[in-house]
C-alpha cells in the first residue's frame, strides 16, 4: 500500500529505529531542515490524557548534535531541554537513545516481543516549527524481523507490514499517534463506512478475533449515530492498538486511535468442543470489562481529545495543564462507556444496572466525597489522581466515578422532566462549539436551553459541593427497582484489603470505620484473631487468618474480637467492634421495562 498525498516537504524528520531489543533502547535520529541560530529542543513532561508530570527526558541519553558530520554545541537548560547552537544555513541533525521499558500505555516499551511508544516519550520537540509538517520514519531494516507497523498516523510510503515513512501536519499530530511495533494480530472492519483496524498483541492461539472486531464493530457504529445520525465522524481512519498481558488494565485516547492493555484471560475466546450452544459464548464479566474499556476509549474521540476543556486549547508539555472539568470529560465519558454497551445490544439492562451499582456503591464506600468535590479533584488530578497512597479514599474523591453519577443524575432529571436528554446536551456542546474548546458555562447554557430551567443549584450541589447525590430516587423514578443488601465484610469493618501470602495485607483503613477505631493502620499484616472465652475460667480461643472471608465463620453471632496483627515486625493486638447498625449496599434489578427502555435502548 503506497497512498499518494499532496504535502509540503517535513521540516522536522524523525527515523526511528530498535536494532537491538534486548536491551529496551530506541535509537532516534532527527533531522530539522532550517534550524535557528540557538536551536530550542524539548520533550515533553507529561502526555495528555494521563494528568501526572512524569518527566520522559529521564529516559533519554547519548543526545549528539551536529551539521555536515561536524559536532554542534549542545547545552541542557532545563531539566528537559536543550539549545543547539547551530548554523541557520545548513540541516541540523540530532541522535539520541531512548530506554523503553514501561509497559504502560502512556510511555515506551521494547523488548523482543513488542515495540510501542508515544511521541511524547521519543520526539524532541522542535521550538518555533511545532506547526510545520512533521515526518517520521520506521524502516524495516531497523526493526526485528517479521515486526510489523500500527498507526493512525498518516502513511506516506509504507509496505505491506507498515512499515516507511509517515507524515503528520505538526507536532501535535505526531505525538497523538502512538505506534505499536510487533507480530501482532490485525483485523479490520468498517463502521459507518469508515475503516477501523483493530491489532492485539500477547494473545493466546484460542483468541476469537473475529468476536472482538464485531462487538467493537457494533460499539462504533452505535457511538457515531449518537453524535452524528448519518453523517461521518470527524476522523478518516481509527486503529485500535490492544496489548494482553498476564496483569494490567488501562487505555489512553488520541484523536484517532487508542493504546489499550487487559488481561489475556479477558480476551474472548473461541469456542471449544463442550462449548456448541450459544450460551456459552455469553460475555465473561472480564469480557465485558475490556468492552467497556473500548467504548471509553472510543467516546473520547469526541470528549476530550475534540470537545475539551478551554484550558486545552493549545496544550503546553513543559508543565501540569490545569481544568477543573475533567468531571465532565472523564466523568461523563465513564458514563457512557458501559451505557453504549446496552445501547449496542452487548448487555441486557440487568447487566448494565449491576454495572452502575458497583460504581455507585464504591463511590459511597470512599469517605473522601465528603471532603473533595469533583471540580476540586479534576483540578488536583496532577497531584492527587494519579498519585495513590493509603490515604486517598479518606482524602479524595474520583472525578471518574463520581463525575459518571453525575451525569447520570443530569440525564434523568432531564428525563423526568420531560424536555431533553443528556445526549441531546452532549450534541449541542458539539455543534455549538464546532467540536473545539468548551467552559463549564457552556456546559450549564446547554442544559438550561434545552431543559427549558436554571440547572445552576445542581450544578453547584453536585459539582461543586460534597453532598451525596440523588442517584436512588431518579434512578427509581427511571423504572429501576432498588434494593439494600449487606455490605461486603471489609467495608462493614472499614478497611480496604488485599489477600495472599499467608495473611490479610491491610491497604486502607477508612475514616469512621471499626478498623480505624481499633487502631488497625495500612500497613499492617492482620495474622488472626482471638475471641473472647466461651465460658468464665476458659482460655481465649485464638485463630491465624489467612482470608477475610474465613472471618464470619469464626466470629458467629459474636460483634466483638481482637485483631492480632503485625506492624513493622511487632505484634499488636487491636480491639475490634463490629457496628451495631447494619452496613448496607445497593442492589439495582429492572422494574418498570417501559420507562427504562426510552433510557436504556433508545
Amino acid at each position: 500500500m503506497q497512498p499518494v498525498h499532496a504535502h509540503r516537504e517535513p521540516a522536522v524528520h524523525y527515523r526511528v529505529a530498535a536494532p537491538s531489543p534486548h536491551n529496551h533502547l530506541f535509537t532516534v535520529g532527527l533531522d530539522i531542515a532550517r534550524p535557528a541560530a540557538r536551536q530550542r529542543l524539548s520533550l515533553p513532561v507529561w502526555i495528555p490524557g494521563s494528568y501526572l508530570v512524569r518527566e520522559f527526558s529521564q529516559h533519554l541519553q547519548g543526545l549528539r548534535a551536529s551539521q555536515d558530520g561536524q559536532p554542534v554545541a549542545l547545552k541542557q537548560t532545563t531539566k528537559n531541554t536543550w539549545v543547539a547552537e547551530a548554523d541557520p544555513k545548513r540541516p541540523l541533525h540530532l541522535d539520541y537513545e531512548v530506554y523503553a521499558f514501561d509497559p504502560s500505555v502512556r510511555t515506551a516499551f521494547l523488548d523482543r516481543d513488542r515495540g510501542f511508544f508515544n511521541g511524547t516519550s521519543l520526539c524532541l520537540r522542535v521550538h518555533g516549527q511545532e506547526d510545520r509538517p512533521h515526518a517520521l520514519d520506521l524502516d524495516a531494516g531497523g526493526l526485528p524481523r517479521g515486526w510489523s507497523v500500527a498507526t493512525g498516523l498518516t502513511p506516506a510510503e509504507v509496505d505491506a507490514r507498515g512499515c516507511g515513512r509517515y507524515r503528520a501536519q505538526d507536532y501535535d499530530e505526531l505525538v497523538d499517534c502512538p505506534v505499536e511495533l510487533g507480530p501482532f494480530w490485525s483485523g479490520s472492519f468498517e463502521a459507518c463506512g469508515v475503516p477501523h483496524r483493530f491489532v492485539v498483541g500477547g494473545a493466546p492461539a484460542a483468541f476469537d478475533g473475529q468476536r472482538l472486531l464485531d462487538d467493537a464493530r457494533r460499539i462504533c457504529e452505535t457511538q457515531i449515530r449518537f453524535w452524528h445520525g448519518d453523517g461521518p465522524p470527524p476522523f478518516s481512519h481509527y486503529v485500535f492498538m490492544l496489548w494482553a498481558t498476564g496483569e494490567g488494565y488501562g487505555g489512553l485516547e488520541h484523536r484517532n486511535s487508542t493504546a489499550l492493555i487487559c488481561q489475556r484471560q479477558d480476551l474472548p475466546l473461541k469456542p471449544g468442543p463442550a462449548q456448541a450452544k450459544p450460551t456459552a459464548l455469553k460475555a465473561t464479566d472480564g469480557y465485558t470489562t475490556l468492552l467497556g474499556l473500548i467504548s471509553h476509549e472510543y467516546f473520547h474521540a469526541w470528549n476530550v481529545k475534540r470537545l475539551r476543556p478551554a484550558e486545552f486549547a493549545r496544550i503546553d508539555y513543559d508543565q501540569e495543564n490545569y481544568t477543573g472539568l475533567l468531571w465532565f470529560f472523564e466523568g461523563f465519558t465513564s458514563y457512557y462507556d458501559d451505557l453504549f454497551l446496552r445501547r449496542a445490544g452487548l448487555i441486557d439492562d440487568a447487566t448494565y444496572l449491576q454495572l452502575l451499582m458497583r460504581n455507585l456503591n464504591q463511590v459511597l464506600q470512599t469517605p473522601g466525597r465528603h471532603l473533595q468535590s469533583v471540580a476540586q479533584a479534576s483540578f488536583d488530578a496532577w497531584i492527587k489522581y494519579y498519585r495513590v497512597g493509603e490515604n486517598t479514599p479518606n482524602a479524595t474523591v474520583s472525578y471518574y466515578s463520581k463525575g459518571a453519577l453525575v451525569a447520570l443524575c443530569l440525564d434523568l432529571s432531564l428525563r423526568r422532566d420531560g424536555c431533553a436528554t443528556l445526549d441531546d446536551v452532549m450534541r449541542e456542546l458539539w455543534t455549538r462549539s464546532g467540536g473545539g474548546p468548551i467552559k463549564e458555562a457552556d456546559v450549564a447554557r446547554a442544559l438550561k436551553r434545552l431543559g427549558r430551567r436554571d440547572f445552576a443549584a445542581e450544578l453547584a450541589a453536585w459539582v461543586h459541593g460534597t453532598d451525596d447525590l440523588p442517584v436512588i430516587e431518579l434512578l427509581q423514578a427511571q423504572g429501576v427497582k432498588s434494593e439494600t443488601e449487606q455490605a461486603p465484610l471489609a467495608q462493614q469493618l472499614g478497611l480496604r484489603v488485599a489477600d495472599g501470602h499467608g495473611a490479610i495485607a491491610i491497604r486502607s483503613v477508612l475514616r469512621g470505620g471499626a478498623g480505624e477505631q481499633a487502631g488497625m493502620a495500612a500497613g499492617d499484616e492482620w495474622l488472626g484473631i482471638e475471641l473472647p472465652p466461651a465460658r468464665r475460667g476458659a482460655a481465649a480461643e485464638a485463630w491465624r487468618l489467612r482470608k477475610l472471608d474465613e472471618l464470619p465463620a469464626l466470629l458467629g453471632p459474636q460483634r466483638r474480637f481482637t485483631a492480632l496483627v503485625a506492624r513493622d515486625r511487632r505484634l499488636l493486638r487491636c480491639a475490634v467492634r463490629l457496628p451495631d447498625d447494619e452496613v448496607t449496599a445497593f442492589k439495582f434489578s429492572p422494574g418498570n421495562s417501559d420507562r427504562l427502555r426510552p433510557w436504556l435502548a433508545p
